[in-house]
Formats: C-alpha cells, structure tokens, sequence
C-alpha cells in the first residue's frame, strides 16, 4: 500500500523527490525555529540543522541540483537586500562608512590572527584551519577560494584530494557553531549592552535623523538684502538642497515658483534637514511657530502623496518636466524604499517612487493623472529587469582580480557581485531608466526564499561530514577552534563599536552579521530588531569584507602552507 511512497523516497534522483527534502526541510525548520529555548528563538536558521538532521538520516540530495539551489538561494537574498537598501547605501557610507568599514576590517583581521595563532599552537594543518575558518565566519565564497589555491599549490591529485576533503570538513563542522556565536554574540552585546530594542530604535533614527527624516521650518524674511529678490537667490547663496513649500503674504498662501519676488515678512515654509536649519535661519529670518501646512488646507493649498508609474515621470529629470510651470505644484520630497530626501532639478525620478507634492487639488489632480499614481501599475511585478539586475551581478562576480604574488584571481563571487549591482541599480538605475522597483512584500517573500533554500542546501551538503567529524577524529577540537574564530574577533570588535566609537545595538547587529558575510544571522538581527536597520550596515560592510573574507583565506595559505 506504501509501496508508491517508498520507491519516491529510494530515488534520490528524481525531481519529486528533491522537491519533497526540500519542502519538509523548511516546513519543519521555520516552524521548529519559531520555538524558544531558554527564550531564545533562531528563528529560519534552524532550517540549516533541520537540513543536517535529514541528510544524517540518509536522505541525500543529488549534489549538482544541491549546489545550484544554494547559490541561487544566496543570489535571490543578497540580491534582494541590496534593492532595500542601496539608496541608503551611499548616505550611510557618506557619514559614517569609513569607520563601519575600518570595524569590519577589524573582525576580519582579528579572526585571521586567531586562526594563526590556534595553527601554531595545536600543529593543526593550515588547510584545515582556513577550511575552519570559512565554516566559523560562515563565509563560502573564501572556501572556494581556497579549494582553488590549494589545487594550484598540491598538482598531487591523490593529496590533493585528501586537503580538500579536510577542507570541506573542516568548514562543516565549524558552520553550524559560526551561526550559533555570530547570535550568540548578539545577544551577549544586548544583555551585556542591557539593550532595550524600542530605546535603541529611537536612538537609531534619532542618529540617522538628517538622511532619512526631513524637517519642515517656518521662517520670516527678516534680512532686507532678500526683499525685491527671486526667490531663487537663496539656492545661490546655499550650497546644500532644499525646498520652499509655501509662502504666506499677508492672508495668502501660494506654492511658490523659483522667480517669485521676495519681500520683508513673508513667511516660508521650507522642507531641509535638520543640521542645515541655522543656515537657512541665518540668511533668511528668525523661525516663528505657526502652522503654514494647516493654514494652506483651509485655502485650498494642500500636500499628497502620488506614485510615480508612468514614463512621462520617470524618463526625463523633474527640471525637465517643469512641474511648478505646468501644473503650478512644487514637489517636495521624493520616498525611495524607504529613504525620504528633497529632490533638486538633476533628480530623474524611478517608477515606485512616492512623492510629496504641494499645491491645490485641481493641479495635483493633473500632475497625478500624467505622472500616472496607479496602484495596480505598483503591483505587477518586473520580472524580466529583477533578472535582468542577477544577471549582470553574477558576471560582475564572476571577473576575476589578479594581484602580484597570489596565484589565484580573487573574484567578488556569486553573492558580492549580485549584491553590488542590486546597490547601484536601486540608487541609480533611473539615470538610465533601468526599472528595479519590488514592492515591500515582493521583495520580503523573494527574499525569505532565497534565504531559506540558502540554508536547507547547506544542511543538507553538511550532514555527513558533520556527524563524521564529530564522532571520528578532531571533530570536537575543531568546533572549539571554530568557536574561538567565531567569538573573539566579534566580542572585541562589538566593544570597540560600543564604547569607542558610540555604534547603538541595531548598527552594531548589522556590523557583526556583514562583517561575518552571513545571511542568516542578519535575517535573525532584522527579526530581533523588527525592522531592517541592521541590513543598511551589513550593506554597507558587506561588499568590502567579502573581498577581504576571500583574499585572506587564499593568503594564509600562500603564506603559511
């Protein structure tokens, strides 16, 4: 009767049955991760040692469908995450990368040294501490790196054999307890740190204040070199980005254009950031509290928010477009995944954006109907040009970078190159009309995905070696080493972050799991967090750490095999 179930479960071959390890793999490890032990839930990461489980009980899947499907996971996430964040990217990069970066680089340095130093104290073959060390940093791209320097070091194909397998093995068996310490190092800094998640929240946009969050000032001409000027002088003498949203003359309020002619008392309602206030107060007139956006509702002058959907919108540069001439409405703020920020007349607006226009119903109306504001237009996915951004990831991964001394080209690699391209086309892909727009839950479903395939295929390829390792052998020698390599660099980088560079616990979640190139552990930082704080930081370090997590494997070898 369970004759038909038997021979699915005996073909490891067949599609049906990948497909069925895979489904119960996550299934169950999503559902088991939800639990809490002691408190502490892992949340999808558990779908790695649900993978392991199964592969120890003998449910194999055949290794070239297993390798696609990891890779692919891994594209599918980082891919994904660089779209989110990339137009915070380079703000967060302009004001405080270099130090993230430097920190990054710390881990990095930090964790090579540990696993120097375990080599020469133990006798423990280099190879197998860099196979340990990709395992304990959770970085696969820097065993590949490996793998390949120790095919160009051993021509033997008999030791060669035997290294590699030391290497894989060693990476195996340090994987899981990597995962484990880069969370438990978290949650070390939050009881150590006495974290409280909605304080530091707060704190977080309360420091990332003037490149997320715009503030809205009345001021009052006061300055009489103004009077009988163009409103547009002000850009002239400013050197920084703003908008006047309104005007108020006497009873009237109007939404200004760039020639209006200024006068002594005008009341402007202007939309800057928060550091660049005291300029514009200096310049222009003391700041008065009154209510322009209330008043201007009452007179018909009003702010909505469209969407940008159709080409008219997002195929020419907003000074192009001449909204304050044809439609007499100043757009004030554009939303862009997330990040608000004034635009200026060089800003070429991208499908998906949402922005903030000023003016009165009618002329809203029309600007809404060119510019297209359509929900349904929102909704459909862009499949081809999603696509279209993995595949110039993967080939920009794919270049390799050759340096004097190291024989092997060092390559950005399956999860960099994706990652990086999906950063620039979200920030600039409407330069050249590159569609990348994914809607919030579009982009959090390819995303949870891509992560947990990630995970199920590397339980699944781990669990042989994995029990091997630790019931033959220096399996158990190695899982310590792996924890050292682990821990030690995070907890000193965490206390370096925390109390001499004042990093608050999101950014400093986000460091640890890019600093460690590991998905799963910032897929367990966004869930502590509740939001994607952490992922702006892993981006932020990402790109520069796996360089680094691939060039440094394959030079401890050149230099200490």
């Amino acid at each position: 009767m369970m004759d038909w179930l038997l021979e699915l479960l005996d073909n490891h071959e067949s599609v049906a049955y990948t497909v069925l390890i895979y489904s119960f793999v996550i299934c169950s490890g999503v559902a088991l991760g939800r639990i809490k032990f002691f408190g502490i839930s892992f949340g999808i990461t558990f779908v790695l040692f649900m993978g392991i489980l199964v592969s120890h009980f003998g449910f194999e899947v055949n290794g070239h469908i297993l390798h696609f499907i990891k890779e692919f996971g891994l594209i599918l996430f980082v891919y994904t995450i660089g779209l989110q964040v990339g137009p915070g990217f380079f703000s967060s990069f302009r004001k405080e990368g270099i130090t993230l970066n430097m920190l990054a680089v710390l881990v990095v340095f930090l964790g090579a040294v540990v696993t120097i130093i375990i080599h020469y104290i133990t006798k423990t073959p280099i190879t197998t501490m860099v196979g340990i060390m990709s395992g304990a940093v959770t970085n696969t791209p820097g065993l590949g790196a490996a793998q390949q320097t120790v095919k160009d070091l051993i021509p033997d194909s008999s030791e060669n054999n035997a290294v590699m397998q030391t290497l894989s093995t060693g990476y195996a068996i340090a994987y899981p307890c990597g995962v484990i310490g880069i969370i438990f190092s978290m949650l070390l800094m939050k009881k150590l740190f006495h974290v409280n998640i909605v304080a530091e929240t707060r704190l977080n946009l309360l420091k990332h204040r003037t490149g997320s969050v715009l503030d809205k000032i009345v001021l009052e001409v006061t300055n009489p070199a103004l009077a009988g000027k163009e409103l547009r002088i002000l850009w002239k003498i400013m050197k920084f980005n703003f908008v006047v949203s309104r005007i108020k003359r006497g009873e009237e309020i109007i939404t200004p254009s760039k020639n209006y002619i200024l006068k002594e008392g005008d009341k402007l309602l202007i939309v800057t950031s928060h550091d660049d206030e005291e300029a514009l107060e200096s310049v222009i007139g003391k700041k008065i509290d009154i209510d322009l956006s209330a008043e201007g509702r009452r007179k018909n002058v009003i702010s909505k928010r469209i969407n940008v959907t159709k080409p008219l919108a997002y195929s020419r540069k907003i000074g192009e477009l001449g909204v304050n001439d044809k439609y007499g409405v100043t757009i004030s703020r554009v939303i862009r995944a997330g990040v608000e920020f004034i635009p200026d007349g060089n800003t070429k607006l991208q499908f998906g954006d949402t922005i903030v226009v000023i003016g009165d119903d009618a002329h809203i109306m029309a600007l809404a109907k060119d510019f297209g504001n359509s929900k349904k237009q929102l909704g459909i996915p862009h499949i081809a040009e999603l696509f279209l951004g993995i595949l110039i990831g993967v080939l920009v991964g794919s270049i390799p970078f050759h340096f004097p001394g190291i024989p092997v080209p060092v390559k950005l690699g399956l999860a960099g190159g994706p990652l990086i391209v999906a950063i620039l086309i979200s920030r600039y892909g409407g330069r050249i009309s590159v569609t990348h727009y994914v809607s919030s839950s579009a982009n959090l479903m390819i995303r949870e995905i891509g992560i947990v395939l990630f995970l199920a295929s590397v339980g699944l390829g781990a669990g042989n070696s994995f029990w091997k390792a630790l019931t033959q052998g220096d399996g158990l020698y190695w899982m310590m080493y792996g924890t050292f390599i682990t821990l030690i660099p995070l907890i000193i980088g965490s206390l370096v972050a925390r109390f001499f560079y004042k990093l608050n616990f999101l950014e400093i979640c986000g460091l640890l799991a890019g600093a460690s190139t590991d998905p799963p552990a910032l897929a367990f930082a966004n869930q502590s967090a509740g939001s994607d704080a952490p992922s702006v930081v892993y981006a932020t370090v990402y790109p520069l750490t796996t360089f680094l997590r691939i060039m440094g494997a394959q030079l401890i070898l050149l230099l200490f095999f």
